[in-house]
């Protein structure tokens, strides 16, 4: 709403002056000498010419586009450009209705097309201005334009000086970079890679998420962060339907890099939830709205865990008590964390709610149930409930791992049986 009434103020700014300097026939000095040297160019005496009705049209029609795509301009200069190049080919133009018989004066649409990016290169430096080209300098790229234009009409200071935030995390690691680096030559290695940081940083934009790193170590997005979501799905829900959707989008990347390249990238992605503090980091030289924390770090780790239990995607407990009616999940492990006293729950990514099929249906409530007589150490019922749970000619790392250690466990009961 504020986008809508700042661009009607500028354009009434804009009417105005021109009528000002149109009041006095100010433009007939121009549209006499133009027309002359139309007929010396072309032919005599052209009768034809486009009609007040037309030409009111067409200068409606300048003002409104040129007005609104300035404002979606970032810079001066840019500006300044497009008004340079657009203002050539309304000259250009007139000559080439000549051509037809028809006389058309450009002076007009080329008055209302210099005072509409004068008004607005005027309002950039404005306080509301400044803070439209101040968003976009921080956020394009990383942000979608609909979210851009949120930022612009909240409140949110620009010094972002620091704020503990509540979000959610996705962060996505290739756990096999050197496989690829060994495998490929460097040109193809860096075309493979740039192809995925483009597929999943341009999606990750698209769906709303901020996109805070995208390079060859990682990508990261952060959702409710810096402006918390509206709509059904909360910022975990929300990074967890993302993540599913985007390991779709990169197993038919994948398809193309075997194609090409005969090889595949293999990425894991750890989504965690929780408060992060959020601000604008760095020097004069390098700087960017960014979060640190824990979340942030144990995100990262989930990431690289993956790989251990042979999940696509592994969520913290704080993601998986937020989106539990928006996904399907199997417990994955207990974690003791860095030392921390308490255990910290793990959970994979199965498929969005309600779209897993009746076998791997049956199969995550037969892991489940292996879960916790493992957890009470009924190893006898854990085993024959893993075994069950799995469907034939498909690999699963987690109850393989699983099944390892009911074997390790009965050996070390074994063990302290003979000793007693």
């Amino acid at each position: 709403m504020k986008n809508v009434k700042i661009t009607l103020f500028l354009v009434s700014i804009v009417v105005a002056l021109f009528f000002l300097m149109t009041l006095e026939g100010g433009l007939s000095l121009l549209e006499k000498p133009w027309k002359e040297i139309i007929n010396l160019t072309f032919a005599p005496q052209r009768s034809l010419e486009l009609s007040a009705l037309t030409q009111s049209f067409l200068v409606f029609i300048t003002l409104m586009l040129s007005v609104v795509l300035g404002l979606k301009m970032n810079n001066n200069k840019e500006r300044f450009l497009v008004t340079a190049f657009v203002g050539g080919l309304m000259i250009s133009g007139s000559f080439l209705f000549s051509l037809y018989h028809y006389f058309w004066n450009p002076f007009p649409l080329e008055l209302v097309l210099i005072l509409s990016s004068g008004v607005v290169s005027f309002f950039s430096f404005t306080a509301i201005g400044a803070r439209k080209t101040r968003l976009h300098q921080l956020f394009d790229g990383r942000l979608s334009l609909q979210i851009i234009e949120k930022l612009i009409e909240s409140e949110v200071s620009l010094q972002f000086p620091g704020e503990l935030k509540h979000g959610s995390i996705l962060v996505m690691t290739l756990s096999n970079h050197a496989e690829l680096m060994e495998a490929l030559t460097p040109e193809n290695y860096v075309q493979m890679t740039t192809l995925y940081l483009q597929v999943a940083s341009n999606f990750l934009v698209d769906v709303g998420g901020y996109l805070e790193e995208c390079s060859g170590e990682s990508i990261r997005s952060i959702f409710g962060v810096p402006l918390p979501l509206t709509g059904s799905m909360n910022h975990a829900a929300k990074a967890v339907r993302t993540a599913l959707e985007l390991v779709k989008r990169l197993e038919e990347l994948n398809r193309e890099c075997d194609l090409r390249w005969q090889q595949r990238l293999d990425f894991r992605i750890g989504i965690h939830s929780g408060e992060m503090l959020a601000a604008f980091y760095g020097t004069p030289r390098f700087n960017q709205y960014s979060v640190a924390g824990p979340t942030i770090e144990f995100a990262r780790y989930l990431s690289m865990l993956c790989l251990k239990y042979g999940c696509r995607i592994l969520v913290g407990p704080n993601t998986y008590e937020m989106a539990e009616n928006n996904a399907e999940f199997r417990p994955m492990d207990l974690l003791e964390y860095q030392g921390n006293c308490r255990y910290v729950e793990l959970y994979e990514v199965l498929a969005p709610k309600n779209a897993l099929s009746r076998e791997r249906e049956r199969s995550r409530d037969l892991f489940w149930q292996g879960i916790l007589s493992f957890r009470s150490e009924d190893f006898d019922q854990a085993r024959e409930a893993f075994s069950a749970a799995r469907i034939f000619g498909i690999p699963d790392k987690a109850l393989d791992l699983y099944l390892e250690r009911i074997d390790k466990n009965r050996r070390e009961k074994k063990t302290q049986e003979h000793q007693i």
